[in-house]
């Protein structure tokens, strides 16, 4: 009853089969492995103190930024140059744009310092000048980010001293210097009420060459005034994978519909094997002629003389009758 499975028709049939559920499960055995990840990766960071609440260390130490690093406090020492606005990001549910800082190191290298957040939008709003002299940042460590990264804007076009991510790639090509591959947002403002500005450390002016060099350094991205707005720190942001973010969901629903798949797989192939062995059954029951034996030219000298057979009964039926 079964014999049509060796068919060659039926033996492709079977090798699909044989190959596609293996590799269904398989898929959906990885992406279960990633949502375990995840899950793992997001419990062990729960046990772990706070990256906030750790020791200090200098920004050479924690590089590259890993699960690990994110979030960790880290120092470095240099001067302001270059400045630059990230406008479209938000904070507490309202729109305006990051201050950041280009601090230059000892090693010539600049590190990306996010001073803080305003409101409004970017080059219309007055922006704090930053800190003269040499200065020693503390702020939370952060990778470079991406255009997946929230907030990020990746379709260009902004204005001179405008940046659509805060990252080593786009920035390098703004300064003529090395730049970071990471960044640090201070944990409070480097501004001081009443419009002047500080950092976490010395400063190498004071006095009115500290405001001339703040207003020069203020030039590039906004202009820094007295009546500027207070910048607000931003937060830290947990690195990426290490929580239970939509990603980790999305593995989960993958993982469902590959089992599905292979679900579906096998029900196909059971219902097209049932279908085949009914009709073979109806034909061993002789229910219906075998395609496969049956007499082309018979079956069609059947089919021409069926007509004249219909035909017969209206013929007597027009003959008249002699009596």
């Amino acid at each position: 009853m079964y014999r049509f499975l060796l068919t060659p028709r039926w033996w492709g049939i079977n090798l699909f089969v044989v190959l596609a559920i293996p590799f269904c499960v398989f898929m959906g055995t990885w992406q279960l492995g990633r949502f375990e990840d995840r899950v793992q990766t997001h419990e062990a960071a729960e046990k772990q103190p706070a990256p906030g609440t750790r020791a200090a260390k200098p920004i050479d130490d924690l590089l590259p930024v890993d699960t690990v690093t994110s979030g960790r406090p880290a120092t470095a020492t240099g001067r302001y140059a270059d400045q630059f606005l990230v406008p479209g990001r938000k904070l507490d549910d309202r729109t305006g744009f990051y201050v950041v800082g280009m601090l230059r190191t000892d090693s010539g290298k600049a590190l990306p310092v996010v001073r803080g957040w305003l409101p409004g939008k970017a080059g219309h709003t007055s922006v704090p000048p930053a800190p003269s002299g040499d200065v020693t940042v503390t702020g939370d460590l952060q990778a470079s980010e991406s255009t997946g990264t929230a907030g990020v804007d990746a379709t260009g076009g902004l204005p001179d001293g405008q940046v659509g991510m805060i990252s080593a790639a786009s920035l390098v090509n703004l300064v003529p210097y090395d730049v970071y591959d990471a960044w640090v947002t201070l944990q409070r403002s480097d501004v001081r009420t009443g419009g002047g500005a500080s950092a976490t450390g010395t400063s190498g002016t004071s006095g009115t060459e500290g405001t001339a060099g703040n207003e020069e350094t203020a030039g590039k991205g906004g202009k820094g005034t007295a009546t500027a707005a207070a910048l607000r720190p931003v937060p830290a942001a947990a690195a990426q994978g290490t929580g239970l973010d939509l990603k980790a969901f999305q593995n989960l629903g993958y993982l469902c519909e590959w089992f599905v798949f292979a679900a579906f797989v096998l029900f196909m192939w059971f219902r097209l094997v049932r279908r085949e062995a009914e009709a073979a059954r109806d034909v061993r029951l002789g229910l219906v002629a075998d395609p496969d034996t049956a007499d082309p030219d018979t079956a069609a000298s059947d089919q021409e003389a069926t007509p004249d057979r219909e035909a017969t009964p209206d013929r007597e039926a027009s003959t008249p009758t002699v009596s």
